[in-house]
């Protein structure tokens, strides 16, 4: 029972990560909580498919098609799809329909299928043709930005771009950042440190909400199957 889980970092400023799993005799993992939308992209017994999956507020348990094959595409917080609001897409999602071993079909437009190392280029395409939009305020405010606008209005225009509220954003990208550090081997001490938990039982609590999984379970390698890449690179 296996899930071959990786993630690398991007130059693109309209990607968060890039991803890849390969199944063999899993039937489901653990899905984390993520503050983003993103495209999948997968092949089982010769057939090819693809999805759009939107931001995730809790932990949950997803199903995974045995001996698939997936690269996916998360995209940065703010950005979004032209045609498909952000808040529609929290904690759902949609597959695309036509799609072929090496095209899909997205906003009206047939796009290549990527591989791993072809994501940026995709991005790219879809930024220049305006299938994927974000709103200047929203990136200038997550830039550490002082823009021009009332609290309330920062407010209103995040939530329309994302689906979610700051502080919902920052709860999750911070315990995904300490589950991360937890299962490369790191002590719970070290995750409230460094991630600023008040101490450990509200870091054993946000794990439970975001990640499913205890401390202990992350540092021994336990639970089963889980969306999380413990070689992913923590930034405090």
């Amino acid at each position: 029972m296996e899930l071959r889980f990786t993630t690398r970092a991007s130059d693109s400023a309209w990607i968060d990560t890039v991803w890849t799993c390969a199944s063999e005799r899993v039937t489901e993992m653990t899905s984390v909580a993520s503050p983003c939308w993103g495209l999948v992209f997968w092949r089982r017994d010769g057939r090819s498919y693809a999805a759009v999956s939107g931001p995730e507020t809790a932990t949950g348990t997803a199903p995974v098609p045995e001996g698939a094959t997936f690269v996916g595409i998360e995209f940065a917080v703010g950005t979004s799809l032209r045609l498909v609001p952000t808040p529609e897409l929290v904690d759902r999602g949609a597959e695309l329909p036509d799609v072929s071993r090496r095209t899909f079909r997205l906003d009206g437009g047939r796009w290549e299928t990527p591989g791993p190392d072809d994501a940026e280029a995709l991005v790219d395409r879809l930024v220049r043709a305006g299938v994927v939009v974000r709103d200047p305020l929203v990136t200038e405010t997550l830039r550490g930005g002082r823009p021009p606008a009332s609290p309330r209005t920062l407010e209103r225009r995040f939530r329309a771009a994302t689906g979610l509220t700051r502080g919902a954003v920052r709860q999750i990208e911070r315990a995904r950042r300490a589950a991360v550090l937890l299962a490369a081997g790191g002590p719970p001490a070290d995750a409230v440190t460094t991630f600023g938990y008040v101490d450990e039982p509200h870091l054993a609590r946000a794990l439970r909400r975001y990640v499913g999984r205890t401390a202990g379970e992350l540092r021994a390698g336990g639970g089963g199957a889980i969306a999380l890449d413990p070689a992913q690179r923590v930034t405090s």
